[in-house]
């Protein structure tokens, strides 16, 4: 049997995409990584700065919804639908960092950031599929791993921003270069995929016939338990890691920001290696791995507060590098595992419960005393319960007989 050969370029074109991707997200977590800054001018509690992300979060739902429920992918092109959506986000950050003067006025604006990064990441992992045939998994993972620098690089920016005595919104308005910068990158050099096939436009039908499949079932809550962890991490260890080593004195308020981008970074090494090993060792294998590795870190962080800065700092990159690296492992699953022609509305549902659902976290770990080293225990000891839910739905649908469909048979 001749196996067909792989497009040409699609290596350049996935860097391409991952560049794109990297410097569009990296608005997301700029008010988290000034968040005490903004706590401070604006006379407002922990559990108000947690909206900042939040509010994201939510913006970034009903855009991947409005974007699977009109089909925008198929009208307009990829490369200038990913544009639009990177200088929405630009547009809005800056709007965040010039205008904002209370969460009336941010929130709003943080929402339009998330809803157009919506169009951006969900449209690169469609045009990804069109390039690859083989190795998707590792170009997925590579995707992921840019998505998750992107995300840790408002925490370099506000490093460097504290080292310069820079206020708050300059450090955000810094997290809007790079989000133009994607703009030009996505117009210049994204091109639809030799193998590009039509975006599935979200039909509640179709979604409703997926979601009756228990498999489908099993991995939607396995991703929830990755989700209910994922983003709440990556909200608040910047703040645990500052609490931790003010208490320790191993490292400066400064520093704390530069090992919270580390930590966070950490994560693209986790997607890599996860995206090369997925269909080697199957789904279920790595999400449950990944998930135990992740809770159990999560879990010994909580309890290792103010403990030496080596050892901190250990337990908490391993936490980075796992907390993530599954995190496209799901989605593939479904993609499996749904009856032909429901995958698409499936995996629509999918991101938008995924993604609502961290606001809980988010939110819930705001109202917790960030002095306390008992708070932190617990908060992160509850982040662990989405792990270990996850690990019972994966290991359950590792034994049942379509688990088969996923892996090339490696369940």
């Amino acid at each position: 049997m001749i196996r067909e050969a792989e497009p040409h370029g699609r290596w350049g074109q996935l860097a391409i995409l991952a560049g794109t991707l990297l410097l569009a997200l990296v608005p997301w977590f700029s008010a988290a990584s000034v968040a005490p800054l903004i706590a401070e001018e604006w006379e407002i509690s922990r559990l108000e700065t947690a909206l900042l992300t939040v509010g994201v979060q939510l913006g970034f739902v009903g855009g991947a919804l409005a974007v699977a429920f009109t089909g925008a992918a198929d009208v307009i092109p990829a490369r200038r639908l990913m544009a639009g959506g990177a200088l929405l986000a630009a547009l809005a950050n800056a709007a965040f960092g010039l205008l904002a003067v209370d969460l009336a006025t941010a929130l709003p604006l943080r929402a339009l950031s998330g809803a157009g990064i919506a169009a951006v990441y969900p449209v690169a992992m469609k045009v990804v599929a069109g390039w690859f045939r083989g190795g998707r998994g590792l170009a997925v993972g590579i995707l992921i791993g840019a998505i998750t620098l992107g995300s840790a690089l408002p925490h370099l920016l506000q490093a460097g921003g504290a080292v310069a005595g820079l206020d708050w919104r300059l450090v955000v308005l810094s997290a809007t270069g790079p989000c133009l910068a994607a703009v030009g990158l996505a117009l210049w050099g994204v091109r639809e995929g030799p193998m590009s096939t039509p975006a599935a436009r979200l039909s509640l039908r179709m979604a409703r016939a997926a979601l009756g499949e228990r498999s489908v079932q099993l991995a939607n809550l396995g991703y929830l338990g990755h989700m209910w962890e994922l983003y709440a991490m990556w909200t608040w260890v910047p703040a645990f890691l500052a609490a931790s080593l003010a208490v320790s004195g191993g490292v400066d308020p400064e520093g704390a920001s530069g090992v919270a981008f580390l930590v966070v970074a950490a994560g693209a090494i986790g997607c890599v290696a996860a995206g090369a090993l997925a269909d080697r060792l199957g789904r279920t294998t790595l999400t449950v791995a990944a998930m135990a590795l992740s809770g159990s870190s999560a879990v010994a962080a909580g309890l290792l507060f103010a403990a030496p800065t080596v050892v901190l700092l250990a337990v908490v990159v391993i936490w980075g590098i796992t907390v993530v690296a599954d995190s496209a492992q799901f989605s593939t699953a479904v993609s499996e595992l749904a009856p032909p022609g429901t995958a698409g509305s499936a995996l629509a549902l999918q991101t938008a419960a995924g993604f609502l659902l961290t606001g809980i976290t988010i939110v819930g770990i705001g109202l917790l005393d960030p002095t306390d080293r008992g708070s932190w225990s617990l908060a992160f000891a509850i982040l662990a319960l989405g792990p270990i839910v996850g690990i019972i739905a994966m290991l359950r649908l590792r034994r049942r007989p379509d688990a088969i469909r996923m892996a090339g048979g490696r369940r």
